[in-house]
């Protein structure tokens, strides 16, 4: 039987209304560097990252004028026409917890409608369900092959009351699931806090700790690399996605604007690892991190010298540095929720869960649609493109 994680919180004291307004870079990093855990992708640096994209910067604010919210919105345009198609990755960071949810979205909304936005897609932070790894280990011997059909170990009573709400105000899940989530639904974890790094390392599986030793003994030596190193790295990845069967799709140039746009809004922001083994690039990993997060962001490796497992050792060596940082968490970022054990997109699952971590599913992206029948035919459109 899945466990419920926590009580919503309280209902919100009546009376208290809120206002959005523009808010500049300086005070957008300044709010998102007081929160816990927001997503690198609403820091006003990702909207220089995104090519093709207009930037803004927005902020809640109650009544005594204090700050209590804030969002990077990106906007593309529609072409030939003055209209805009609204997209907040990993965000807004508000109280998704309020009851009174309104009074956030119904501000954003009216900004956005007076901006030319036709639809809006944004994705709230509280994650939906959890399945451990043992629990998808079974159901993979089972013969189950979708998470769907498993039972969640714990449901998020805050994500799964907020589903509700948005979808009696109109708004309508953009994936469910079905691959059109712009961001990954489905995500692995690899919880840290409180433990050390023996007890990390004995919880990963007998594979994992193999794969580990086997790196160790065969001298593989794990770096951090700089901008200059983006070339061999980019040239690895594209090794990986043609063994792999995938593509994507972006540019050396995108890679080495992420880099430097980041690290310039806050040094250390992404970081590039390296494996060597007898002087020979083997693998790359890229690892983002703000605040109190970190992501596993993209791994390359050559299709020689994997017998002396240099991704092993790169994850080990970013685990470390998350956990030298006190990091509770260590996000290695998407999965597939296909758990069918001949099913090839199984294969990056079955290799996580070796750490010893859990599935999150998000509560992936939602849209409204300001403009019923532009929304319509977008969709449309999209539709034709997949």
């Amino acid at each position: 039987m899945a466990t419920l994680l926590r009580t919503p919180s309280a209902p919100p004291i009546p009376g208290r209304s809120l206002v959005l307004a523009p808010i500049d870079r300086r005070e957008h990093f300044a709010y998102l560097r007081s929160r816990p855990d927001p997503a690198f992708l609403q820091y006003p640096a990702w909207a220089e990252v995104k090519t093709g994209w207009r930037g803004e910067s927005v902020g809640w604010f109650d009544t005594n004028g204090t700050q209590v919210g804030a969002a990077l919105v990106l906007y593309r345009k529609v072409p030939k026409l003055p209209l805009w198609f609204a997209y907040l990755p990993e965000g807004p960071v508000i109280d998704w917890d309020d009851h009174d949810i309104d009074r956030w979205l119904d501000p954003l909304l009216a900004h956005l409608r007076a901006q030319g936005v036709f639809t809006v897609r944004m994705g709230p932070a509280p994650a939906h369900r959890r399945w451990y790894g043992e629990t998808v280990k079974d159901a993979v011997k089972r013969g189950l092959t979708h998470l769907d059909q498993v039972t969640p170990d714990e449901i998020d009573p805050v994500g799964a009351t907020l589903a509700n709400r948005l979808h009696t105000r109109g708004w309508r899940a953009a994936g469910s699931g079905g691959g059109d989530d712009a961001q990954p639904r489905y995500v692995f974890h690899l919880p840290m806090r409180g433990r050390g790094l023996d007890d990390i390392r004995a919880g990963m599986n007998q594979e994992w700790r193999r794969g580990l030793a086997k790196a160790e003994k065969s001298g593989v030596e794990t770096t951090v690399g700089g901008p200059a190193d983006l070339p061999q790295f980019f040239d690895l990845l594209r090794v990986t996605e043609a063994r792999n069967g995938f593509r994507l799709g972006r540019t050396l140039e995108y890679y080495s604007r992420q880099y430097r746009v980041l690290n310039t809004e806050e040094p250390g922001r992404m970081r590039l690892y390296l494996a060597r083994h007898q002087g020979r690039l083997l693998a790359a990993h890229t690892m983002l991190s703000v605040g109190n997060r970190v992501w596993y962001q993209t791994g390359a490796s050559a299709d020689q010298g994997r017998e002396v497992r240099p991704s092993h050792a790169l994850q080990w060596r970013m685990i470390r540095d998350a956990h030298a940082r006190g990091i509770p968490v260590y996000d290695m970022r998407m999965v597939s929720p296909v758990i069918d054990a001949d099913d090839r997109r199984f294969g990056v699952l079955r290799w996580k869960l070796g750490t010893g971590g859990h599935v999150v599913e998000n509560m992936g992206e939602w849209e409204y649609a300001l403009n019923g029948p532009l929304h319509r035919a977008f969709q449309l459109y999209l539709a034709r493109g997949r």
